[in-house]
């Protein structure tokens, strides 16, 4: 039996597995599909319906090709993507999964990055919402603030990490001599592409929006048809014993890395969706610092449920998804390295008896209140991000033409 013929054994059988277990057990599948309807229309779609909007009319207006001549000098020698890639990654990190993929999609229709950028691009920029790290996660899940910072710094510093790992992605497929798009550099320049893109657009600004909401509807439902999906398949595995039989197999493995076993089925469950195997996690009686590990792989691989809401949108592209899949083990494995390094400096809650570090408590609480505070509004830290940057480039300009003069 040759490859293609034992994969497709493998996927209709289970389809019919499936099939059969929605009709054996109606009343449950109906109830997940409710609860997976529910999280989407109370915490998916208002979350992302704006942002995916503002992006749209964001591309409209060309500030992605304003944002793509002052960011070129960053993003091209770091992460060899065009300088647009920075406008991609601060959505990304502002409105969560998926827009990553969605705006890496939409550059490659609009033919400002190639095949290869995007593929590197959607790597390191579909990042988890810092708000559902601090509230859903940290406050709502483990009832405590202190984490969000651990978490949030394992999650972006990975993240940054896998975007110089995947920079070297087809490096011996790309032109030696590629021509770059964005030549020139400084303020002025950047807002003459951005006025010859709102040109080149010549949309209304009526049908601009019209297009935006139409486009972002659209995204938005396909993400709630697969919300819906995986919480009826998390609910088939649990029906059927699957999930506790992958977490028996774990259970060897944590056992030898010494980890609580207790927290093989929320890893099992978060590796199929985040939301659930972070909830688990909690639950479990397990060292904080274990739990802190599990959460910070899951959130970094961001399970299957948003891997295939990005398969999706790139599927009418030519980016290929195995990258953007190997990414994600290695973002998980990173995140997971880099909290437990980070966690005795940046994890500190009040108690009668002096940690370890006494020290550094009273200063990590502040800056877990701050950086809850930041990244709770990162879309006012983006934007005032992206000012002070516009300032110190043009003021390096100007300098440099003052001394030629």
């Amino acid at each position: 039996m040759n490859k293609a013929y034992f994969k497709t054994l493998v996927l209709s059988a289970s389809a019919i597995i499936i099939a059969i277990s929605i009709i054996v057990y109606p009343k449950e599948t109906y109830m997940a599909s409710v609860n997976g309807l529910k999280m989407w229309w109370d915490v998916v779609f208002p979350s992302l319906m704006p942002f995916f909007i503002l992006s749209e009319v964001l591309m409209g207006f060309g500030v992605v090709h304003l944002i793509g001549v002052l960011f070129e000098p960053l993003m091209r020698p770091l992460f060899r993507v065009p300088g647009a890639g920075g406008f991609v990654w601060a959505m990304g990190i502002s409105s969560g999964f998926p827009a990553g993929a969605k705006l890496t999609a939409r550059l490659w229709h609009q033919k400002q990055i190639t095949t290869l950028e995007a593929e590197r691009l959607v790597s390191f920029t579909n990042c988890s919402n810092p708000l559902f790290m601090f509230s859903a996660i940290a406050v709502g899940f483990f009832h405590n603030a202190a984490l969000g910072i651990v978490l949030a710094v394992s999650h972006y510093v990975g993240n940054i990490f896998v975007g110089l790992i995947m920079r070297f992605h087809g490096w011996k497929k790309e032109p030696v001599n590629k021509e770059v798009r964005y030549r020139g550099k400084g303020l002025t320049n950047a807002f003459k592409h951005m006025h010859e893109a709102r040109l080149a657009d010549n949309r209304p600004i009526g049908q601009l929006l019209g297009d935006a909401v139409q486009q972002s509807t659209k995204t938005l439902l396909m993400i709630g048809g697969f919300i819906i999906l995986f919480s009826v398949l998390s609910k088939m595995m649990d029906l059927l014993h699957v999930a506790q039989l992958l977490s028996n197999f774990i259970n060897y493995l944590f056992i030898m890395l010494s980890l609580s076993e207790q927290l093989s089925l929320p890893l099992i469950k978060g590796i199929f969706e985040i939301t659930l195997g972070s909830n688990l996690t909690s639950l479990a009686q397990s060292p904080i610092l274990q739990q802190a590990v599990i959460v910070s792989f899951i959130l970094a691989f961001s399970g299957f449920s948003v891997q295939a809401q990005v398969a999706s949108i790139l599927a009418d592209t030519d980016i290929k998804f195995k990258p953007f899949f190997f990414a994600r083990i290695l973002h998980g494995f990173l995140s997971a390295i880099i909290c437990l390094l980070v966690f005795p400096y940046l994890y500190h809650v009040k108690s009668t008896t002096a940690p370890a570090f006494a020290f550094l408590t009273e200063k990590t609480v502040h800056i877990s209140e701050f950086g809850m505070l930041a990244l709770m509004h990162s879309h006012y830290v983006t934007l005032g991000f992206l000012m002070i940057s516009i300032l110190l480039w043009n003021r390096s300009l100007m300098k440099k033409n003052s001394l030629r003069t």
